[in-house]
């Protein structure tokens, strides 16, 4: 049986004087071993590796480690895992022979600790197994002989934490998940922005029936061996998160930050983290885009969220509940696919062209005057929200430009130049818009509009029947028409605001709702007022207003709808 006990007791036994009279070794203690064992504080930082334990350590560099533990009896079952977290490990493991029978009469002052653990260094055993790598790596024995075990570690690259596993009952202990006949990961479906996974499941959980949830790791830079390692690259306060609701995948980046996006204190300072050793310092690593995710036990997940053509890195692991203990799968990798490449429309000069936008998308217009030309003008009449618009001749920007409502660009001409103009559409939703390129300087198809296109209307000469409003022109000859609607009395700002769709003309409206139309403007701009008074309305009804100002190539623009209610009595 292996005794993983307290270093103190072995070592006095061995280092008695030798002339003293013969004694067996005794036995340990089993009622104070366990409550040892249980006691996760006994084993902190200790030289003795406990039995059916994981423990946790740390390596400084160059610095090695021994640790310690005891096979009584020969043909012992025996495994010892040693489970390196972000930096490869060198280690060994090695036995010394147990005298039969040891001199002394057991009484007297021990020797102090450190001469003991100097003199039992010196020692040397023989070498059983030996490992340099990062992988988690094995040593098992169906049949060990008693002794004195060393595990010899070293790390030469850089500080690392690292876990050790022993136990004498490797059999029935079974601490790690045990991974499938074919422990790969298989990609199912790949996307743009998404990527399914699926795996089998481990057979600990379907034929043992142990509690196993199954976490993922998504990172951009390589495939992790160990959830130790997954968790040394993360920041100590990033806690696991919380499985999805069944029937929901994980969406990441749901990550506060795939990849993905990094969250707004993650610039911060984190200050220096003191080791309790030697006075080192280390300073705080930054924000990796590595991130995971448990998700209880199902087998098929989608990640979503991703970068378009994108190389990301996938890893499985199974982890026991009850014991916290982790193994890990096959890791792959896979490439999301490329973004649609964008359909390049091509303008005509002095034609209109329609152009829809998906919320935060972006559209591709090129132009190509057919003739040399001396000026080339961009007429914009945005239908809903503003929208972003950039031009560049022969890849040089020329200009990059918020537009609202209609605007007008005039830009000096190249011969044989092109034109690249590139529309970017609202973060708030889709965006309409009609856009005109031209080299011939009298062509416009759109309407020039005052700054202020909103309707007013007078409070005071309102009555039960009628209502006056007024609207600003422009010193351009345009015809204007206006347009009434009745809507019902709790009509408010947010379905106005639906309505607002610039693009639309009079030709959508019912001939019912027409007013009048009138020609009119002012070659005194601040003069350039008209009013309008809509007569034949019913008493304490609500009405939609809306004025439309046609240009001489028929295109139209509306006025800001304004809302309006007759008086009840009079």
């Amino acid at each position: 049986m292996l005794l993983l006990r307290c270093l103190l007791p072995l070592l006095l036994l061995l280092l008695l004087p030798l002339d003293s009279r013969p004694q067996k070794l005794p036995t340990r203690d089993e009622e104070l071993f366990q409550m040892q064992i249980r006691d996760k504080a006994f084993f902190h930082d200790s030289s003795v590796i406990p039995d059916g334990a994981e423990i946790s350590s740390y390596l400084f560099r160059d610095t090695p480690k021994r640790y310690f533990f005891v096979v009584e009896e020969d043909n012992t079952p025996l495994a010892v895992t040693v489970t390196p977290c972000d930096a490869p490990l060198e280690w060994k493991l090695s036995v010394q022979e147990l005298p039969e029978e040891a001199s002394g009469e057991g009484s007297g002052d021990p020797e102090p600790l450190e001469q003991q653990k100097q003199q039992i260094t010196n020692e040397e055993g023989t070498e059983l197994f030996s490992y340099k790598g990062n992988d988690v790596e094995y040593f098992v024995s169906s049949s060990s002989p008693s002794g004195l075990y060393q595990l010899d570690l070293l790390s030469t690259e850089k500080d690392t934490h690292f876990k050790v596993y022993a136990t004498t009952t490797p059999e029935s202990d079974q601490p790690y998940p045990e991974l499938p006949y074919d422990p790969r990961i298989d990609v199912t479906s790949l996307g743009r922005t998404t990527v399914t996974l699926a795996w089998k499941p481990s057979p600990t959980a379907s034929l043992l029936r142990q509690p196993i949830q199954y976490c993922i790791v998504i990172n951009k830079e390589h495939n992790f061996k160990s959830l130790c390692a997954v968790e040394a690259k993360l920041s100590s306060d990033d806690a696991f998160m919380m499985a999805p609701k069944p029937g929901l995948d994980f969406s990441p980046f749901d990550f506060a930050h795939f990849g993905f996006p990094a969250d707004n204190n993650s610039g911060k300072e984190r200050g220096f983290l003191k080791s309790s050793k030697f006075g080192r310092q280390t300073s705080p690593k930054p924000r990796v885009d590595l991130h995971r995710v448990c998700i209880g036990n199902k087998n098929i997940f989608t990640v979503s969220d991703l970068k378009p053509d994108t190389q990301y890195y996938f890893d499985m692991f199974a982890v026991n509940t009850n014991t916290n203990m982790s193994t890990a799968y096959v890791g792959t990798f896979a490439r999301t696919k490329e973004e649609a490449k964008q359909k390049t429309v091509e303008l005509k000069d002095g034609k209109v062209t329609d152009v829809f936008i998906k919320r935060k998308g972006a559209k591709f217009l090129r132009f190509a005057p057919v003739s040399s030309h001396q000026k080339v003008t961009f007429s914009i009449h945005s239908c809903l929200d503003a929208v972003q618009i950039q031009v560049r001749r022969d890849g040089k920007l020329l200009l990059s430009q918020s537009v609202e409502g209609v605007r007008q660009f005039q830009l000096r001409g190249k011969a044989k130049a092109k034109y690249l103009i590139r529309l970017k559409g609202s973060k708030k939703g889709a965006s309409m818009l009609k856009i005109l390129a031209t080299s011939r300087p009298n062509k416009q198809s759109f309407p020039s509009l005052p700054e202020d296109t909103r309707i007013k209307a007078f409070d005071k000469l309102r009555t039960c029947s009628s209502v006056t409003v007024a609207w600003l022109g422009t010193q351009e000859r345009n015809k204007f028409c206006i347009y009434k609607r009745e809507v019902d009395d709790n009509y408010n700002e947010e379905q106005k605001k639906r309505e607002q769709n610039q693009c639309l003309g009079p030709d959508t409206r019912k001939k019912s709702e027409k007013v009048l139309c009138k020609y009119f403007h002012s070659q005194n701009i601040q003069k350039a007022v008209t009013t309008e008074t809509i007569r034949g309305l019913q008493p304490g009804k609500s009405y939609l207003l809306d004025v439309y100002v046609i240009g001489h190539g028929g295109h139209s623009v509306k006025y800001q709808s304004k809302l309006v209610k007759t008086r009840k009595f009079c």
